[in-house]
Protein backbone atom coordinates (compact mmCIF):
# COMPACT_ATOMS: atom_id res chain seq x y z
CA UNK A 1 0.00 0.00 0.00
CA UNK A 2 1.80 3.14 -1.25
CA UNK A 3 0.68 5.76 1.83
CA UNK A 4 1.47 9.60 2.41
CA UNK A 5 1.52 11.12 5.64
CA UNK A 6 1.55 14.42 6.16
CA UNK A 7 4.10 14.75 9.21
CA UNK A 8 5.39 11.73 10.38
CA UNK A 9 8.29 13.14 12.66
CA UNK A 10 6.83 13.85 16.00
CA UNK A 11 4.82 12.07 18.56
CA UNK A 12 1.62 10.47 16.85
CA UNK A 13 2.79 11.29 13.08
CA UNK A 14 5.80 9.02 14.58
CA UNK A 15 3.51 6.96 15.84
CA UNK A 16 1.28 6.69 12.68
CA UNK A 17 4.78 6.15 11.01
CA UNK A 18 6.22 3.30 12.75
CA UNK A 19 2.64 1.74 12.89
CA UNK A 20 1.94 1.55 8.80
CA UNK A 21 5.94 0.72 8.19
CA UNK A 22 5.28 -2.31 10.47
CA UNK A 23 2.14 -3.05 8.64
CA UNK A 24 3.74 -3.29 5.30
CA UNK A 25 3.23 -0.06 3.74
CA UNK A 26 5.33 1.74 1.81
CA UNK A 27 5.00 5.10 3.46
CA UNK A 28 6.43 8.58 2.55
CA UNK A 29 6.73 11.63 5.50
CA UNK A 30 6.53 15.09 4.35
CA UNK A 31 7.26 17.75 6.93
CA UNK A 32 9.50 20.79 7.29
CA UNK A 33 12.29 17.92 8.30
CA UNK A 34 13.04 19.63 12.17
CA UNK A 35 13.32 16.22 13.56
CA UNK A 36 14.70 13.01 12.26
CA UNK A 37 12.38 10.65 10.28
CA UNK A 38 11.69 7.25 11.50
CA UNK A 39 13.22 4.26 10.13
CA UNK A 40 11.73 3.00 7.15
CA UNK A 41 9.98 5.86 5.10
CA UNK A 42 10.90 7.84 2.56
CA UNK A 43 10.61 11.36 4.15
CA UNK A 44 10.35 14.73 1.80
CA UNK A 45 11.07 17.77 3.06
CA UNK A 46 8.91 20.66 2.52
CA UNK A 47 6.79 23.63 4.17
CA UNK A 48 3.31 22.99 4.11
CA UNK A 49 2.68 26.93 4.40
CA UNK A 50 3.98 27.65 0.67
CA UNK A 51 1.31 27.46 -1.68
CA UNK A 52 3.03 24.75 -3.59
CA UNK A 53 4.44 22.93 -0.36
CA UNK A 54 3.13 19.61 -1.59
CA UNK A 55 4.54 20.18 -5.48
CA UNK A 56 7.06 17.11 -4.50
CA UNK A 57 4.26 14.99 -4.11
CA UNK A 58 1.69 15.87 -5.87
CA UNK A 59 2.38 13.91 -9.25
CA UNK A 60 1.88 10.71 -7.60
CA UNK A 61 -1.41 8.88 -6.86
CA UNK A 62 -1.43 7.69 -3.23
CA UNK A 63 -4.11 4.66 -2.14
CA UNK A 64 -4.41 7.01 1.01
CA UNK A 65 -3.37 10.34 2.52
CA UNK A 66 -3.25 11.02 6.22
CA UNK A 67 -3.38 14.09 7.71
CA UNK A 68 -2.58 15.52 11.21
CA UNK A 69 -2.50 19.18 10.84
CA UNK A 70 -4.27 21.82 12.70
CA UNK A 71 -4.17 24.73 9.70
CA UNK A 72 -7.08 24.60 7.18
CA UNK A 73 -5.18 26.04 4.56
CA UNK A 74 -2.99 23.25 5.16
CA UNK A 75 -5.41 20.52 4.73
CA UNK A 76 -7.42 22.75 2.17
CA UNK A 77 -4.22 22.33 0.16
CA UNK A 78 -3.62 18.89 0.11
CA UNK A 79 -6.70 18.13 -0.39
CA UNK A 80 -7.01 20.36 -3.61
CA UNK A 81 -3.42 19.09 -4.54
CA UNK A 82 -3.04 15.02 -3.66
CA UNK A 83 -4.92 12.50 -5.61
CA UNK A 84 -5.89 9.75 -3.56
CA UNK A 85 -8.21 7.07 -2.80
CA UNK A 86 -8.52 7.93 0.65
CA UNK A 87 -7.96 10.84 3.18
CA UNK A 88 -7.70 10.46 6.68
CA UNK A 89 -7.72 13.52 8.61
CA UNK A 90 -6.88 13.13 12.35
CA UNK A 91 -9.11 16.10 14.21
CA UNK A 92 -9.74 16.39 18.07
CA UNK A 93 -12.93 16.16 20.50
CA UNK A 94 -11.94 19.72 21.29
CA UNK A 95 -14.08 20.35 18.08
CA UNK A 96 -17.12 19.86 20.26
CA UNK A 97 -19.53 22.82 21.29
CA UNK A 98 -20.30 21.45 24.70
CA UNK A 99 -17.66 20.26 27.54
CA UNK A 100 -20.70 19.01 30.48
CA UNK A 101 -21.65 16.32 29.09
CA UNK A 102 -20.48 12.99 29.73
CA UNK A 103 -18.90 10.82 26.45
CA UNK A 104 -20.86 12.68 23.59
CA UNK A 105 -21.12 11.27 20.54
CA UNK A 106 -20.00 11.88 16.86
CA UNK A 107 -23.43 13.60 16.21
CA UNK A 108 -22.75 16.15 19.34
CA UNK A 109 -22.59 20.05 17.97
CA UNK A 110 -19.38 21.30 17.05
CA UNK A 111 -18.24 24.74 17.50
CA UNK A 112 -17.82 26.88 14.38
CA UNK A 113 -15.71 26.04 11.85
CA UNK A 114 -12.90 29.26 12.21
CA UNK A 115 -12.51 31.70 8.97
CA UNK A 116 -9.18 32.10 7.59
CA UNK A 117 -6.51 29.47 6.61
CA UNK A 118 -4.29 30.19 10.17
CA UNK A 119 -5.25 28.97 13.56
CA UNK A 120 -2.65 31.96 15.59
CA UNK A 121 -2.98 30.57 18.57
CA UNK A 122 -4.88 27.75 20.55
CA UNK A 123 -7.55 29.59 21.89
CA UNK A 124 -9.04 28.68 18.40
CA UNK A 125 -7.60 24.68 17.78
CA UNK A 126 -11.06 23.58 17.95
CA UNK A 127 -12.62 26.09 15.23
CA UNK A 128 -9.42 25.32 12.87
CA UNK A 129 -10.22 21.08 13.23
CA UNK A 130 -13.75 22.26 12.27
CA UNK A 131 -12.79 24.13 9.61
CA UNK A 132 -9.84 21.02 8.77
CA UNK A 133 -13.07 18.53 8.69
CA UNK A 134 -15.19 20.54 6.57
CA UNK A 135 -12.37 21.08 3.98
CA UNK A 136 -11.96 17.21 3.78
CA UNK A 137 -15.09 15.81 3.16
CA UNK A 138 -15.66 18.39 0.81
CA UNK A 139 -12.77 17.87 -1.32
CA UNK A 140 -12.38 14.36 -0.99
CA UNK A 141 -14.43 11.30 -2.41
CA UNK A 142 -14.01 8.57 0.68
CA UNK A 143 -13.00 9.83 4.42
CA UNK A 144 -12.41 9.34 7.91
CA UNK A 145 -12.16 11.89 10.66
CA UNK A 146 -10.87 10.30 13.84
CA UNK A 147 -11.23 12.63 16.76
CA UNK A 148 -9.17 11.62 19.71
CA UNK A 149 -8.88 13.00 23.31
CA UNK A 150 -5.99 12.81 24.68
CA UNK A 151 -3.20 11.31 24.01
CA UNK A 152 -0.54 9.65 26.30
CA UNK A 153 2.63 7.49 26.25
CA UNK A 154 6.49 8.15 24.83
CA UNK A 155 7.02 11.45 23.15
CA UNK A 156 4.22 13.27 24.89
CA UNK A 157 6.23 16.27 25.22
CA UNK A 158 2.82 18.31 27.37
CA UNK A 159 3.87 16.15 30.45
CA UNK A 160 0.16 15.42 30.75
CA UNK A 161 0.51 11.78 31.08
CA UNK A 162 4.16 11.18 32.26
CA UNK A 163 3.84 13.73 35.32
CA UNK A 164 2.04 11.43 37.95
CA UNK A 165 4.01 8.10 37.13
CA UNK A 166 7.16 10.28 37.55
CA UNK A 167 6.04 12.02 40.34
CA UNK A 168 4.90 8.61 42.01
CA UNK A 169 8.64 7.72 40.99
CA UNK A 170 9.97 11.03 42.58
CA UNK A 171 7.68 12.03 45.62
CA UNK A 172 8.98 15.08 47.39
CA UNK A 173 7.63 13.92 51.08
CA UNK A 174 5.49 10.44 52.12
CA UNK A 175 3.27 10.76 49.58
CA UNK A 176 2.01 12.78 46.57
CA UNK A 177 0.03 15.75 46.01
CA UNK A 178 -3.45 15.48 44.26
CA UNK A 179 -6.67 17.30 43.62
CA UNK A 180 -9.41 16.22 45.81
CA UNK A 181 -11.82 15.01 43.44
CA UNK A 182 -12.06 11.30 43.24
CA UNK A 183 -14.61 10.72 40.88
CA UNK A 184 -13.63 13.13 38.27
CA UNK A 185 -13.89 11.48 34.77
CA UNK A 186 -10.75 10.71 33.18
CA UNK A 187 -10.05 9.58 29.25
CA UNK A 188 -6.54 8.75 27.92
CA UNK A 189 -5.49 6.53 24.64
CA UNK A 190 -1.80 5.61 24.08
CA UNK A 191 -0.59 7.15 21.31
CA UNK A 192 0.59 3.50 19.63
CA UNK A 193 -3.15 2.36 20.32
CA UNK A 194 -4.47 5.45 18.15
CA UNK A 195 -1.53 5.34 15.93
CA UNK A 196 -3.03 1.62 14.81
CA UNK A 197 -6.44 2.46 14.07
CA UNK A 198 -5.65 5.34 12.20
CA UNK A 199 -3.32 3.34 9.88
CA UNK A 200 -6.33 0.91 9.87
CA UNK A 201 -9.35 3.21 8.18
CA UNK A 202 -6.39 4.05 6.14
CA UNK A 203 -5.80 0.25 4.74
CA UNK A 204 -10.30 -0.66 4.79
CA UNK A 205 -11.14 3.03 3.55
CA UNK A 206 -13.46 3.20 6.39
CA UNK A 207 -15.96 6.20 5.61
CA UNK A 208 -16.77 8.39 8.44
CA UNK A 209 -16.12 10.24 11.63
CA UNK A 210 -14.96 8.37 14.86
CA UNK A 211 -14.44 9.56 18.50
CA UNK A 212 -10.89 7.94 19.64
CA UNK A 213 -10.40 8.00 23.49
CA UNK A 214 -10.02 5.21 25.82
CA UNK A 215 -12.52 4.43 28.55
CA UNK A 216 -13.91 7.15 31.02
CA UNK A 217 -11.93 6.23 34.41
CA UNK A 218 -12.42 8.23 37.46
CA UNK A 219 -9.59 10.16 38.70
CA UNK A 220 -8.52 7.97 41.50
CA UNK A 221 -8.52 4.93 39.69
CA UNK A 222 -6.15 6.89 36.97
CA UNK A 223 -3.57 8.24 40.50
CA UNK A 224 -3.57 4.46 41.42
CA UNK A 225 -2.82 2.98 37.88
CA UNK A 226 0.00 5.73 38.11
CA UNK A 227 1.23 4.90 41.59
CA UNK A 228 1.28 0.84 40.43
CA UNK A 229 3.48 2.09 36.82
CA UNK A 230 5.79 4.05 38.97
CA UNK A 231 7.29 0.80 41.31
CA UNK A 232 6.15 -1.07 44.60
CA UNK A 233 8.03 2.17 46.52
CA UNK A 234 5.50 4.21 45.35
CA UNK A 235 3.92 6.12 48.63
CA UNK A 236 0.22 6.91 48.64
CA UNK A 237 -1.97 9.81 46.94
CA UNK A 238 -2.66 12.80 48.75
CA UNK A 239 -5.71 14.32 48.13
CA UNK A 240 -6.11 17.65 48.19
CA UNK A 241 -9.60 20.19 48.29
CA UNK A 242 -9.88 22.09 45.82
CA UNK A 243 -10.32 25.74 47.31
CA UNK A 244 -6.82 25.16 48.51
CA UNK A 245 -5.47 24.19 45.29
CA UNK A 246 -7.09 27.32 43.82
CA UNK A 247 -6.04 29.72 46.24
CA UNK A 248 -2.00 28.31 45.92
CA UNK A 249 -2.18 28.87 42.08
CA UNK A 250 -2.04 25.74 40.99
CA UNK A 251 -3.64 25.62 37.32
CA UNK A 252 -5.79 22.11 35.76
CA UNK A 253 -5.22 20.05 32.97
CA UNK A 254 -1.65 21.91 31.47
CA UNK A 255 0.90 24.12 31.73
CA UNK A 256 3.26 25.45 34.65
CA UNK A 257 2.53 24.94 38.26
CA UNK A 258 -0.79 22.55 37.19
CA UNK A 259 -1.94 18.83 38.24
CA UNK A 260 -2.70 17.50 35.13
CA UNK A 261 -5.65 14.95 33.72
CA UNK A 262 -8.15 17.04 35.77
CA UNK A 263 -10.41 20.14 34.93
CA UNK A 264 -11.22 22.63 37.57
CA UNK A 265 -13.99 24.28 35.41
CA UNK A 266 -17.85 22.77 35.82
CA UNK A 267 -18.36 23.72 32.14
CA UNK A 268 -15.61 21.24 31.28
CA UNK A 269 -15.86 18.92 33.28
CA UNK A 270 -16.74 15.63 30.62
CA UNK A 271 -14.15 17.71 27.99
CA UNK A 272 -12.37 14.88 27.98
CA UNK A 273 -14.64 12.03 27.57
CA UNK A 274 -16.29 10.81 24.58
CA UNK A 275 -18.72 7.87 23.12
CA UNK A 276 -16.18 5.80 21.11
CA UNK A 277 -18.69 2.85 20.57
CA UNK A 278 -18.34 3.41 16.93
CA UNK A 279 -14.61 3.17 16.57
CA UNK A 280 -14.65 -0.04 18.43
CA UNK A 281 -17.15 -1.30 16.47
CA UNK A 282 -14.56 -0.88 13.92
CA UNK A 283 -11.74 -2.22 15.75
CA UNK A 284 -10.12 0.34 17.70
CA UNK A 285 -8.65 -1.30 21.20
CA UNK A 286 -7.06 0.36 23.87
CA UNK A 287 -4.63 -0.71 26.44
CA UNK A 288 -4.95 -0.58 30.66
CA UNK A 289 -3.76 2.90 32.07
CA UNK A 290 -1.03 1.37 33.69
CA UNK A 291 0.92 0.20 31.11
CA UNK A 292 0.45 3.54 29.34
CA UNK A 293 2.46 4.93 32.42
CA UNK A 294 4.36 2.21 32.41
CA UNK A 295 5.71 3.28 29.07
CA UNK A 296 5.75 6.87 29.49
CA UNK A 297 7.78 6.28 33.02
CA UNK A 298 11.07 5.91 31.10
CA UNK A 299 10.78 9.23 28.22
CA UNK A 300 10.06 11.23 31.88
CA UNK A 301 13.57 10.24 33.34
CA UNK A 302 14.87 11.26 30.24
CA UNK A 303 13.75 14.41 29.88
CA UNK A 304 16.14 17.09 29.21
CA UNK A 305 14.10 20.44 29.41
CA UNK A 306 11.38 21.24 32.19
CA UNK A 307 7.76 19.95 32.77
CA UNK A 308 5.01 21.38 30.75
CA UNK A 309 3.12 20.46 33.01
CA UNK A 310 2.61 19.19 36.62
CA UNK A 311 4.20 20.73 39.54
CA UNK A 312 8.07 21.12 40.45
CA UNK A 313 10.12 20.10 43.30
CA UNK A 314 9.40 23.35 44.81
CA UNK A 315 5.63 23.88 44.14
CA UNK A 316 5.12 20.63 45.88
CA UNK A 317 6.95 21.71 48.72
CA UNK A 318 5.07 25.08 49.20
CA UNK A 319 1.66 23.32 48.91
CA UNK A 320 2.65 21.24 51.42
CA UNK A 321 3.58 23.89 53.66
CA UNK A 322 0.36 25.39 53.12
CA UNK A 323 -1.18 21.74 54.33
CA UNK A 324 0.54 21.64 57.69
Amino acid sequence: MKMLLLGGTAFLGRAIAAQAVARGAEVTCLARGTSAPPDGVTFVTADRDDEDGLAQVAGQHWAAVIDVSRQPGQVRRAVRDLATDHFVFVSTTSVYAAGDRLEQDESSPTVDALDGDDMIDMSTYGQAKVACEEAVRAGSATSTIIRPGLIGGPGDTSSRSGYYPWRFAHPTGDDVLVPDDPDFPCALIDVDDLAAWTVAPAENHLVGTYNATGRTTPLAEVLEAARRAAGEQAPPPRPVPVELLRAAGVESWMGPKSLPLWIDDPADRYGATANTDAARAHGLTTRRLEETFARVLPYEEARDAPRRAGLSDVDESQLRQMLS
